[in-house]
């Protein structure tokens, strides 16, 4: 039974911020300057079943990395946009290409940067440890922070509703 207060079976596409949501918000630097994000594996099993079962899945970041486009699209994500500094334009023109109506994406994001985006869709989801202003917009808030199984939390309870979690011969392997 999902804890979220929303029609699950209505969505058909998930976007995911990178840092605070896939990775925690604190983020080790190398001695080159160039942080090194970190990536939750059940999120990872998550998000490569979430993408076997036939949902879009997207990132969006203001981060101009190529590991989160090779971790990511290793995964089967294949629409990841990288260095979007302003990031509504990026997911309204992504929704309009993939023919999705607000009330089928999901949108997981933790900062200000997520606040116009998140006001787009149907679902915004939060992790713990968002921002307050991300929280108050937020129709559910996980119960783990960011880069700790947000990705897992909600796929796992999208997937259940849609009968294909653990169900579906999709789940087991990679």
């Amino acid at each position: 039974m999902s804890s979220i207060n929303y029609d699950l079976k209505l969505i058909k596409a998930v976007v995911f911020d990178v840092d605070g949501v896939l990775s925690p918000s604190t983020i080790p630097m190398g001695s080159d300057g160039v942080p090194r994000r970190m990536a939750n594996i059940k999120d990872g099993y998550a998000l490569q079943l979430a993408v076997k079962c036939g949902l879009k899945l997207a990132i969006i970041t203001g981060a101009a990395t190529e590991a989160v486009r090779i971790r990511y699209g290793a995964l089967g994500i294949t629409d990841i946009f990288t260095g979007a500094g302003h990031k509504a334009p990026v997911l309204e023109e992504w929704m309009r290409k993939q023919g999705l109506e607000a009330e089928n994406v999901a949108y997981v994001g933790d900062d200000v940067p997520d606040f116009e985006p998140m006001r787009m869709v149907g679902l915004r989801v939060a992790p713990a440890d968002a921002a307050w202003d991300i929280r108050q917009i937020a129709n559910y808030i996980s119960p783990v922070n960011g880069g700790y199984g947000v990705a897992r939390d909600l796929l796992e309870q999208i997937l259940r509703a849609k009968g294909l979690w653990v169900l579906d011969e999709k789940a087991f392997g990679w």
